[in-house]
């Protein structure tokens, strides 16, 4: 069974870091593409960042360029969002999400819609405030 879990969210004051775990199980990251998405209250799911999950190439929205980056450990089968220099519009429930990449795939693009992913993590609450 396919399953992604996310932890490592909290609050943080403006300015610092946190890093969100995606620890997947029943796949390899090798064959699929992982979104981030955020969504605040009030307001639709966005795309954070993605990364491609077996060639490591990853692509981020314009309001986290700089300041989040998506690495990942293959070995564990984990995917993370690490976020610096946190702002109060970060605030939202933070999930992952995978889709199957094709062989000949070799990106992701965080323009990519939310219905295209297939499995969802349960998501984790980032709230950045002083």
């Amino acid at each position: 069974q396919l399953q992604l879990v996310e932890s490592g969210g909290g609050l943080v004051q403006p300015g610092g870091s946190l890093r969100l775990s995606c620890a997947a199980s029943g796949f390899t990251l090798d064959d699929y593409r992982i979104g981030w998405f955020r969504q605040a209250p009030g307001k639709e799911r966005e795309g954070v960042s993605c990364i491609h999950g077996g060639i490591g190439s990853t692509d981020d929205a314009d309001s986290v360029k700089g300041r989040f980056t998506t690495p990942r450990d293959n070995a564990q089968n984990t995917v993370y969002l690490q976020m610096n220099s946190l702002k109060p519009e970060d605030t939202a429930v933070y999930f992952c999400a995978a889709r199957s990449t094709a062989p000949s795939a070799k990106s992701c693009s965080v323009a990519a819609p939310s219905r295209v992913y297939d499995y969802w993590g349960q998501g984790t609450q980032v709230t950045v405030s002083s």
